[in-house]
């Protein structure tokens, strides 16, 4: 299956939507992004300046929304006061689809970071469960981000077979993060290739595409700092040969450039995806 045979929430390239770009962001030019996405905690019940310039945007724009605090893997119970008011948000917004982090992220009090689940089945059905959870009280599917982990403390399988089997479990979307895979397979020592082929192309929400730190030979660690490099790009490029031109976001939290800037690398995405459409046309004719 490819992005010519699937139906996705959005299209094209997209990039995160920041408080510190409300003002700048009407200076970019007409269909210089195709779609913005947020982090709904960061917006949620927020008025003034700020709750107007969100408004300004999702009525003129696709968004996402890509999750900070669900806590998916957390030993302590989903947290359904957040989830109602979820649930209105994205209906207020109009906003394509929901994804978050197979990851935890609190238990008594937040954790302010992802921390990973692990590679077990007990987990598998105790994660799969409490996704089934949150899709039933928002009525919609949501999607899960695989994520870049320095440490599998008690794994019985692999992160790969993790995935898969709580993606079917589930029976939720995936949210397919291309340089966490490649973060991974340089800090765990795995076929990034091999890995972006083994997803379930039916499941694909969108894709995440973002910049990293090397510490060391042997240990990238996941940023979302810096621009993309190269291999991931070229990993991008392998995961449109096994899937099509998925709609793409352009992921960057910290050391923001200036909006021409950002908006290059966006450029670059869609490049990618072009040169994949042309390539498709020709084998096709």
């Amino acid at each position: 299956m490819d992005a010519d045979a699937k139906s996705y929430p959005v299209a094209g390239a997209g990039m995160g939507f920041r408080r510190s770009m409300a003002d700048t962001l009407q200076e970019a030019a007409p269909g210089a992004f195709d779609f913005l996405e947020i982090a709904p905690e960061n917006w949620i019940g927020l008025g003034g300046r700020f709750g107007k310039w969100l408004r300004h945007y999702t009525e003129r724009h696709p968004f996402m929304a890509h999750g900070l605090s669900l806590s998916i893997g957390s030993p302590s119970e989903l947290d359904f006061e957040f989830l109602k008011r979820l649930k209105v948000f994205l209906r207020e917004h109009n906003i394509r689809g929901y994804s978050e982090h197979l990851s935890y992220c609190s238990d008594d009090g937040h954790l302010y970071d992802l921390m990973p689940i692990p590679f077990t089945e007990e987990a598998v059905h105790y994660v799969a469960a409490r996704i089934r959870q949150v899709q039933d009280l928002l009525e919609q599917r949501i999607a899960m981000e695989n994520v870049s982990y320095y440490a599998a403390p008690g794994a019985e399988m692999s992160e790969l077979d993790f995935l898969l089997a709580v993606l079917e479990e589930a029976d939720c979307d995936l949210l397919l993060d291309v340089n966490n895979v490649y973060v991974n397979s340089v800090n765990h020592g795995y076929d990034p290739q091999a890995f972006i082929r083994s997803m379930p192309a039916e499941r694909i929400m969108y894709l995440h595409i973002a910049g990293h730190y090397n510490e060391a030979e042997d240990l990238i660690v996941d940023t979302h700092g810096a621009d993309v490099v190269q291999p991931v790009w070229t990993l991008l490029q392998h995961t449109y040969d096994c899937f099509g031109p998925v709609p793409t976001l352009l992921e960057r939290d910290f050391n923001i450039p200036p909006l021409v800037e950002l908006l290059q690398e966006v450029d670059q995405v869609r490049f990618y995806q072009n040169q994949w459409k042309l390539n498709h046309a020709q084998t096709v004719a």
